[in-house]
């Protein structure tokens, strides 16, 4: 079974050489710590930065310097700032080649459910409904099951939709899923974890072919 890390660790093999990525709060920003280090890559965040680097170092924060979840970012040589205006253009014009969110549901049929749980309150949905909307490869970076261990990978989701049938890909703390038109396919299971236990941590259709190799980290 992975933690936070693992999933990001798993999710930065997805990241090829001169992308442009967008990360979403929560265990997508992770992801910038573990890409290879023999490809280049570019991070982009809707509040109006493009060149993030990893995490700073405890004692190395610049307060002025964060990333669309308010945390302390580093940027690599050549990085800009720039306004929200410009930021979501490059989102909404489709420059951005690959989008790594966070969520709270995923249904079979793609859909995402990532920003609201009824009567809790929130600011809004923030540029999520942008990245969904405008991404043609979407990544999910999730726990498999919610803190009472029910399934978040749902025949439908039962929270308010932030995007229709848009995820590809999911990575969870169990396995890496894709998204078919049939239901999630299972690729690959996490380290120490069964396929059985997959299957009964999952209420969405789950398609397995043959034999699903163990994830490498």
């Amino acid at each position: 079974m992975l933690d936070k890390i693992g999933i990001a660790q798993r999710i930065a093999q997805e990241v090829q050489n001169g992308y442009y990525v967008n990360l979403g709060i929560g265990i997508p920003t992770l992801v910038a710590n573990y890409v290879r280090d023999d490809i280049e890559v570019e991070f982009q965040s809707e509040n109006g930065v493009l060149g993030m680097g990893p995490f700073p170092f405890e004692g190395e924060e610049d307060a002025d310097v964060i990333n669309a979840g308010k945390q302390t970012i580093t940027t690599l040589p050549g990085a800009s700032f720039f306004d929200s205006a410009l930021s979501f253009s490059m989102i909404r014009g489709q420059h951005v080649d690959l989008t790594i969110l966070g969520a709270m549901e995923v249904a079979e049929n793609g859909d995402i459910a990532n920003w609201k749980i009824p009567g809790r309150m929130v600011k809004g949905m923030g540029g999520a409904m942008d990245l969904v909307a405008s991404a043609e490869n979407i990544i999910v970076a999730m726990m498999h099951t919610n803190k009472k261990g029910e399934s978040k990978l749902l025949k439908r989701c039962s929270l308010p939709l932030t995007g229709v049938g848009c995820v590809k890909r999911i990575v969870t703390n169990l396995a890496v899923l894709e998204v078919t038109k049939s239901g999630f396919k299972l690729l690959e299971r996490a380290p120490g974890v069964s396929v059985e236990d997959i299957k009964k941590a999952t209420e969405g259709t789950l398609i397995i072919e043959g034999d699903i190799p163990e994830m490498v980290l």
